[in-house]
């Protein structure tokens, strides 16, 4: 009977779990002083399998092949630029839309340009998700994995939970600071949400937020990618993943479509800087910083309140009662003068936004969880494995008080 019970694992409990994408990094990782006395090791790491990968996809993996893809373009706009006024000179550069945003509004001035959506669009997203490829690659290994290893990480999977976490930390530092800049140059600026519906359809958007609305679907394709052709090791929330991915993207493309850009970068930024928050607070959780990584913990808690609730509720409480706003000529589905807003598109904006919302609080409700625990035990540390992935039904040590 006593194996019997030994046998059976105890169920884990999602705040508990050292594999969860979210949870896991702030559960206490392995003590530094259980490690070697150098916080550099210098033990040769055990060789990992190999993903095989075809080489149509090693730029997606190989930051060499995704650099070579990248100056391709490159090398071509810029030959194009030295022959063409003597070859063609009244054909415009057909390679600049792989690196420069296209669709300008041809009645715009130069003090006031605009742009549309164009078919073009798909050649910058395509080359954008190569150099978030390769930028992905050089942060995770080549600048991370030293930074990790200092810090006294070994094992392979906690090199990798490192290098996700920097390069989500840059990522979400960059795009939330660009979100900030494309909304101050918005009407919608600070979460005016009445403007998100007077004057519609925004069509016609200027070049910052052209460029940033493809950027961030760019992102977000990427990691897809990555994800659906298993280039990377699967982790334990696999589907979770995916499906977070598409349903991203979905709301990214159906916004640039419908001419919803203005209430889709104020989603952006609720969800980018908090993230920010979010990676900085897993990283020096890896570093065993304590002091720092408890009030950067509870700086995210705040941060996350307030652009994952409050302004997301806000979000909301406009699409439900603001949404009359909107010029009643465009209440109608019309691919002409690009107005997709009938009546019924109120609960079809409302009900991705608002299972979103439940989303977050059910994450909201495990990090107060974890604060709960680490404001109650007074300290975090425990002798776990180095690696959450090495024991994923492994129960978890009680934390207890010296």
């Amino acid at each position: 009977m006593a194996s019997k019970s030994k046998s059976k694992a105890r169920p884990t409990r999602i705040e508990s779990d050292p594999t969860h994408h979210l949870t896991g990094p702030f559960l206490p990782q392995t003590p530094l002083e259980s490690r070697s006395n150098s916080p550099v090791s210098f033990r040769k790491p055990s060789p990992t399998p190999a993903i095989p990968i075809s080489p149509w996809l090693r730029w997606a993996v190989q930051p060499l092949s995704a650099f070579k893809l990248l100056l391709l373009p490159l090398i071509l706009y810029a030959n194009w630029e030295l022959l063409s006024p003597y070859v063609a000179p009244a054909i415009p550069n057909p390679f600049a839309p792989f690196f420069l945003i296209s669709g300008r509004v041809e009645s715009s001035t130069d003090d006031d340009p605009r742009y549309q959506k164009s078919y073009a669009d798909l050649l910058f997203l395509a080359y954008n998700i190569v150099f978030f490829s390769c930028v992905r690659q050089l942060i995770t290994i080549n600048a991370c994995r030293p930074v990790a290893r200092y810090f006294g990480l070994k094992k392979e999977a906690k090199l990798d939970r490192f290098g996700e976490q920097g390069y989500a930390l840059v990522y979400f530092s960059i795009l939330g600071a660009c979100g900030y800049r494309v909304m101050s140059l918005l009407p919608t600026y600070w979460y005016r949400t009445e403007t998100f519906w007077i004057d519609y359809p925004h069509w016609d958007m200027i070049p910052e937020l052209k460029r940033y609305y493809l950027m961030q679907m760019a992102y977000w394709c990427q990691q897809l990618i990555v994800l659906v052709l298993g280039l990377e090791k699967p982790r334990k929330d696999f589907k979770e993943l995916v499906a977070h991915h598409l349903v991203t993207l979905w709301l990214v493309g159906w916004s640039y479509m419908l001419n919803l850009t203005y209430i889709g970068t104020a989603v952006y930024m609720s969800m980018d800087i908090p993230d920010a928050f979010l990676a900085f607070s897993k990283l020096l959780n890896y570093m065993q910083w304590e002091k720092s990584k408890t009030v950067a913990f509870v700086i995210f808690i705040s941060v996350w309140s307030y652009f994952r609730h409050y302004l997301n509720l806000k979000i909301l409480w406009s699409v439900w009662f603001e949404i009359d706003a909107a010029p009643a000529a465009s209440r109608i589905w019309d691919g002409v003068t690009g107005a997709y807003l009938p009546g019924w598109m109120t609960l079809q904006i409302f009900l991705p936004l608002f299972l979103l919302q439940l989303l977050n609080l059910f994450w909201y409700s495990l990090m107060l969880r974890i604060l709960y625990r680490s404001v109650k035990t007074s300290t975090i540390d425990d002798d776990r494995s180095d690696d959450e992935d090495d024991e994923p039904n492994g129960d978890v040590k009680d934390i207890k008080q010296e």
